[in-house]
């Protein structure tokens, strides 16, 4: 199973006997698995069975299902009720006795509710039980068009992750071959400090500068950040070859690579040590962007 992406849509289409319909399925970014399903009424089994389906093969994300059914054989989709009609136009007759008003127009009374109902044949129990196995191999159709757009995104995501982190480990070394780091650096700053400070004219106990030289750079010293935002590195590669839904542990482990960034930075004591933190951070942020699409 490669990385998947939460975006993706699927389509398809189906006939059976009179009746045409198509399935078109969303899917985008969510922290858990939302299935929402329209479907035209009585075909609440279909439902029943096609959300079972999506659930053991989607992991995460928002997922609209739509079925839209039409009949071929020029049959009407809407019909009137008659009786409800006629209790339309009885109580209009009550209203118009009591109250002076212009007659209601035909659209009007045909949007009262019950008078306008959507056309139903009477079907034999066998011949409804095989439109359904129709409409869930149809949806089966659709899902697995759905999973590999997803996939196929999933894999165009991974390419963008892979080269996010291999920015960032070119980053730690970077910061690992700052020369800022080392307590001879560090001597040499205060050094100089001092001397500005002084006018040039302090004298300095060079064994006292050797001891905050090196106070100094056990304070600034980032080493323990550089091993885990490698060992981050090493967790993310990992989970892109996990075949398996990584997402939530990659959302985890950014959350760490940023903590690792922000120490770093606030322990710089070199402007360029603190340019390539700022410029880390800026990458952990983009990898967040990204992986938030991963299931």
């Amino acid at each position: 199973m490669a990385i998947s992406s939460m975006t993706g849509y699927g389509r398809s289409e189906g006939a059976f006997e009179e009746r045409n319909w198509y399935w078109e399925l969303r899917s985008v970014n969510g922290r858990g698995l939302d299935l929402k399903f329209r479907l035209p009424p009585g075909f609440d089994k279909v439902e029943q069975i096609c959300r079972k389906r999506a659930q053991t093969v989607l992991g995460r994300g928002n997922v609209q299902c739509n079925l839209m059914i039409s009949v071929s054989d020029g049959k009407p989709s809407f019909q009137i009720n008659q009786t409800a009609l006629d209790q339309a136009l009885s109580y209009l007759e009550i209203v118009a006795q009591r109250v002076e008003t212009a007659p209601s127009p035909a659209t009007s009374i045909l949007a009262m509710p019950g008078v306008l109902e959507r056309f139903s044949e009477d079907r034999s129990t066998e011949d409804q039980e095989s439109l359904n196995a129709a409409l869930n191999t149809s949806f089966e159709v659709a899902l697995a068009a759905l999973t590999k757009a997803r996939e196929a995104e999933g894999e165009h995501l991974k390419a963008i992750v892979a080269g996010l982190l291999q920015q960032i480990t070119d980053l730690v070394q970077l910061a690992t071959d700052n020369p800022a780091r080392t307590p001879r650096a560090i001597q040499d700053r205060i050094r100089k400090q001092i001397a500005l400070l002084s006018g040039g004219q302090t004298r300095l106990d060079e064994e006292r500068l050797h001891q905050e030289a090196m106070l100094l750079a056990t304070k600034a010293d980032i080493q323990e950040e550089l091993d885990r935002l490698r060992a981050h590195i090493v967790a993310a590669d990992d989970l892109l070859f996990a075949g398996q839904p990584v997402g939530r542990k990659f959302d985890f482990l950014t959350q760490e690579f940023n903590r690792e960034a922000n120490t770093l930075c606030s322990k710089s004591n070199d402007p360029a040590l603190t340019k390539t933190g700022l410029a880390l951070k800026a990458v952990v942020d983009q990898l967040r962007e990204q992986i938030q699409n991963i299931e």
